[in-house]
């Protein structure tokens, strides 16, 4: 009895065991759910779309550098800001303006570039390119940048890699008089739009991000900028009222973490993208920000049904090429053959998530000391007063100490910016000291004293005047605390 107990027991368990095998056959694991997630998800960046929203928003991209050449053009700002000065708070050291009238002639390239991209002439060879003139010019100078300049080099890198002249381009066109029935499809891997969306859906996000100060929740600086405005006819008294501060400064706050969302969705897209075209040209109206609101309001083709422009503009297009109504799914192979792509995305992404959160890692506020500001998409945050401005150089041999005039080392939109940023201060201060060094073959000790004021608060040191800056670290890196 107790054998067959015995039995009976261990037949119970090998059922048990066999059950629980089927039982395991049948659930699908966290690992094998995630697979078959990241497989749809490949499939979707993969899958085959209409062209045609990038290709309008690639005219769109190469109108807006062009235009924004003839600007510079007009207000001299070629000369100014890349001849006149004598010094250049570069990017990268080696990196230096063209001599002579080389910056004319390298603004010119960048014209013709802009017109062949919007163009799609020569697409490939032109877009690349326009992205390394501009990254050229966006390099050269701290005093200059921009975050339209940067996020224009970003566009610019994306539309390079993307099969943006599939659709509405002289290329195209070209193809298919050398050959009408081999020209390529009008449709383009969803990734390289997408690559595009989230480009934008960052730079909005961040925005809002940054905005989630104590400063900015109490209405400044926009307050203090928007009573700059009160001879405004109508709106001047409005705008003057310290609740229309408030009032914009939440409305913006609010409109930019959700822009993104609102955008990607089809449903909320409408209102995401009416929301989006008042809110930048409130922008370009308040605020002197260059072609940066257009830019924007341009992205919004890349948001819409990727064949929108077929409907919308239908006499730009060949019933002959309209690719159809729905999307063509890559073969196996040709999701293989974008492995590389679809992680160079990812990759892109990550980077572009994690630089605007690297100023978290620096001591200090970054309004403050700007360490982390920029690549961060941290717009119209800050207003620095300054009230004083002294940087003298100590001679160790003979300890006499000199002030400098700073107007005949930099320009006057160099001075303010520097004014405002320490690491731009230990940029000049080392220049000095070189300078110095090879004139009177000592390098000396270089100090600044630099009051100011964020955001109409009480004026303090912006570094410490006791410290040598042409001895601190330069670069990306380097964090400049007052005292």
């Amino acid at each position: 009895m107790t054998t067959m107990t015995t039995g009976d027991r261990s037949t119970s368990t090998c059922t048990a065991s066999t059950s629980t095998g089927t039982r395991a056959s049948t659930t699908t694991t966290p690992t094998t759910a995630t697979r078959a997630l990241a497989r749809r998800w490949a499939a979707y960046l993969s899958a085959e779309v209409d062209a045609a929203s990038l290709a309008v928003f690639r005219i769109a991209y190469g109108g807006l550098i062009a235009w924004e050449v003839v600007r510079y053009v007009l207000h001299d700002r070629i000369y100014r800001y890349y001849i006149e000065p004598g010094f250049y708070f570069s990017f990268v050291p080696f990196i230096r303006p063209w001599g002579g009238t080389g910056m004319y002639w390298h603004f010119a390239a960048v014209f013709v570039l802009s017109l062949l991209c919007a163009a799609g002439l020569f697409y490939r060879v032109s877009a690349a390119l326009l992205c390394a003139a501009l990254t050229y010019v966006f390099l050269l100078d701290k005093a200059q940048y921009l975050n339209h300049l940067y996020l224009l080099c970003l566009l610019g890198l994306l539309l390079a890699v993307a099969p943006a002249h599939r659709a509405l381009s002289l290329d195209r066109l070209r193809a298919r008089r050398a050959s009408p029935a081999g020209a390529p499809a009008e449709t383009a891997p969803r990734l390289y739009l997408f690559a595009l969306q989230a480009q934008i859906a960052i730079v909005y996000f961040y925005g809002g991000v940054a905005k989630l100060n104590g400063d900015w929740l109490r209405g400044q600086p926009l307050t203090m900028w928007l009573a700059e405005h009160r001879g405004a006819p109508l709106v001047g008294p409005l705008l003057a009222a310290p609740a229309a501060g408030l009032a914009l400064s939440w409305a913006g706050l609010l409109i930019d973490l959700s822009m993104g969302f609102l955008l990607f969705s089809r449903r909320t897209f409408p209102i995401g993208a009416a929301l989006a075209v008042v809110f930048n040209l409130s922008n370009a109206l308040l605020f002197k920000i260059g072609i940066f609101p257009y830019a924007m309001i341009a992205s919004l083709a890349l948001f819409a049904d990727p064949s929108w422009p077929r409907r919308r503009l239908p006499f730009l297009f060949r019933r002959a090429d309209r690719p159809g109504d729905g999307v063509e799914v890559p073969s196996p192979a040709a999701g293989r053959r974008r492995g590389l792509p679809l992680a160079l995305l990812h990759g892109y992404l990550l980077v572009h998530l994690a630089v605007p959160l690297r100023h978290w890692a620096y001591p200090g506020d970054v309004a403050w000391n700007e360490a982390g500001h920029r690549f961060s998409w941290r717009m119209k945050l800050r207003d620095k007063n300054v009230s004083e401005l002294d940087i003298r150089v100590l001679d160790p041999r003979t300890g006499v100490r000199e002030s400098l005039d700073l107007e005949g080392w930099l320009t006057d939109r160099q001075l303010g910016e520097m004014s405002t940023r320490p690491d731009m201060i230990v940029d000049f201060a080392h220049h000095v000291a070189d300078r110095w060094r090879e004139d009177f073959g000592v390098r000396p000790i270089v100090t600044a004293r630099v009051v100011a004021s964020l955001n109409g608060g009480p004026y303090r040191d912006l570094v410490d005047p006791t410290l040598d800056l042409a001895s601190q670290p330069r670069g990306l890196l380097a964090v400049v605390q007052p005292p």
